[in-house]
């Protein structure tokens, strides 16, 4: 089935076989095509699935797509930087990561972080001569693309000149958007368009794919052809031998068994999946206390350390040696874990893929009664952080906040609840030290950690200690563990963190900027939009009654991240 195969305990299969049933018998999959809102929760669902058709609607367009882009190729350009967020960001992201850098083409550097370590470090590899820059926002009105072009344009302008630098700007932005009236504003050299019933997750096979893709090399017009393998298996009316449709439904399902931990698995070939298929996932299903989480990264152990909450999908890249993980994933399906096995040819299965997934996704929806192309709660972050930079704006400062606790490294914050229920656990008058051990040991069966980092994602060593803190909490404890880097989770998986299961133990992590960086034209800089970004999440998981606790680290990252680990770990 397209490189799918299941290996499900003996109910679970009986299971999924009577939904298999009574899919058919209710003809589900053309109420799916036809866009039926009653298939989900009856709202407006049927006005965000333009994606169905999208790779076939642009395949016709390939043509033109190359000639729009000519510059690009006949220039002398040896990077391009994708300015974005969400899923403008991850799409292009998964593309630049497995296909990698083309010869003749530029290499892509994607900036999805308002951290200024992180920012300064993309500026650090290119030369404003020989770059060409491409701001991804459909909706024009999101925040981070938004400062990020206003930061690279000025800086484009005072290397080159205005008319040098807008020879070098691009966007891909919905028609009508604020981003469509900067672009022409500032005379962009293109101007390519999404379609506004495309969210922003479901969007990879549109422009806000195939523009970065044609800039990297990809054959497009081939990738569209693959792709198109699956739109047509996807369509087919018998569920059983319908890809997507059979993988939504054990997602689903799986989920309503209390097995709603996604742990995603894959091969180095196709190691960069996992991020986008987060986004995908959680965003999608994570809401009115239901959902997914997917667990993307986690080092794949024994059997025994695993509880009854995961559902596992591998994803192999041909080519790729697995015999090690084989082994252990066979040791899995004989503990009685269900396992999904999904084997790609080479990196033109991409297109595949993302269409399974979104398909799959959209049925999980279903199964799960919930309106899978929203996200609320996403938007309640971004209105507390935008909040808060007006009032930065209007006063030059961010509201104060109370610690809890602190020593010489490091200070902890939360609210009322949380510091009640931590005193109880620890004491009044415990450490720090002992404080994280407590807020950890309310993990329990069925839970999941999340460390949530606003800080430099391109540091190697900041990704090593957070991994070895999850994976060895993850092996200790028995519980599904994540790591995500802000601002770039808040548009993936913080919509389940806020509106899925209250399962989760959220550690966030924040830091001072060692050197910081003003946005043009605002007293805010990145360093005060991060920070903002922090305090506007925190008091949403604060509103939703999670279980969460602020630990910031100071400046000298590295070191308070192994301190951290030394404890934790």
């Amino acid at each position: 089935m397209h490189g799918q195969s299941f290996s499900l305990p003996t109910v679970f299969q009986q299971q999924l076989d009577e939904a298999v049933d009574e899919w058919q018998a209710n003809g589900k999959v053309a109420r799916l095509w036809a866009r039926d809102a009653s298939l989900w929760a009856g709202r407006d669902e049927d006005q965000w699935l333009d994606w169905l058709t999208i790779s076939r609607e642009l395949r016709e367009h390939t043509d033109e797509l190359s000639q729009a882009l000519a510059f690009v190729r006949e220039g002398d350009f040896s990077h391009a930087v994708l300015l974005g967020m969400g899923g403008s960001s991850l799409g292009p992201e998964v593309l630049q990561l497995t296909f990698g850098t083309q010869p003749g083409h530029p290499q892509w550097l994607i900036l999805d972080s308002t951290d200024p370590a992180h920012i300064r470090a993309v500026e650090a590899q290119i030369d404003y001569a020989h770059s060409v820059f491409l701001v991804s926002s459909k909706s024009g009105s999101t925040l981070e693309p938004n400062i990020f072009k206003d930061y690279f344009f000025t800086r484009a302008t005072e290397e080159l000149g205005q008319a040098e630098a807008s020879a070098r700007f691009m966007t891909v932005t919905d028609p009508g958007s604020n981003m469509e009236s900067v672009a022409r504003a500032d005379n962009f050299r293109a101007i390519f368009y999404g379609k506004s019933k495309i969210g922003g997750r479901y969007s990879v096979l549109s422009n806000f794919g195939l523009v970065p893709a044609a800039v990297m090399g990809v054959d497009v017009a081939r990738f569209l052809d693959c792709t198109e393998e699956m739109v047509a298996a996807c369509e087919q009316s018998d569920v059983a031998r319908n890809p997507g449709v059979m993988l939504g439904l054990v997602m689903g399902l799986a989920a309503k068994q209390g097995r709603d931990k996604l742990t995603i698995l894959t091969s180095p070939g196709i190691r960069a999946m996992g991020a986008w298929m987060e986004q995908l996932v959680a965003e999608s299903t994570g809401k009115q206390g239901k959902g997914i989480i997917p667990v993307d990264g986690e080092a794949l152990a024994a059997p025994e350390h695993y509880g009854d909450d995961r559902l596992f999908a591998y994803l192999h890249m041909a080519g790729d040696d697995d015999s090690a993980e084989r082994a252990r994933l066979d040791a899995l399906v004989a503990a009685g874990h269900p396992l999904v096995r999904i084997e790609l040819s080479d990196a033109y299965d991409l297109g595949k893929e993302f269409f399974r997934w979104e398909i799959a996704t959209a049925v999980a929806g279903a199964v799960l009664n919930i309106h899978p192309f929203d996200q609320p709660d996403v938007e309640a972050s971004k209105i507390e952080t935008r909040k808060l930079t007006e009032a930065f704006e209007a006063s030059g400062s961010l509201p104060e906040e109370s610690a809890m606790a602190g020593d010489e490294h490091f200070t902890l914050f939360t609210d009322d609840a949380n510091t009640n229920a931590l005193r109880e656990l620890a004491g009044a008058d415990a450490s720090v030290e002992d404080y994280l051990k407590a807020h950890l040991g309310r993990l329990g069966a069925g839970d999941y950690l999340a460390l949530l980092a606003y800080i430099n994602r391109l540091e190697p060593q900041h990704d090593a200690a957070l991994q070895q803190i999850r994976n060895h909490v993850s092996q200790r404890e028995r519980v599904a563990t994540c790591v995500g880097y802000g601002p770039r989770f808040l548009h993936s998986t913080g919509q389940a963190y806020k509106g899925g299961p209250n399962s989760g133990v959220f550690l966030q992590i924040t830091c001072d900027d060692a050197q910081d960086l003003p946005v043009p034209s605002r007293k805010y800089s990145f360093g005060v939009v991060k920070a903002a970004q922090a305090q506007g999440d925190f008091q949403v998981l604060s509103e939703r009654k999670r279980r969460a606790l602020r630990l910031h680290i100071g400046a000298d990252t590295v070191s308070a991240l192994q301190r951290l680990a030394n404890i934790l770990a």
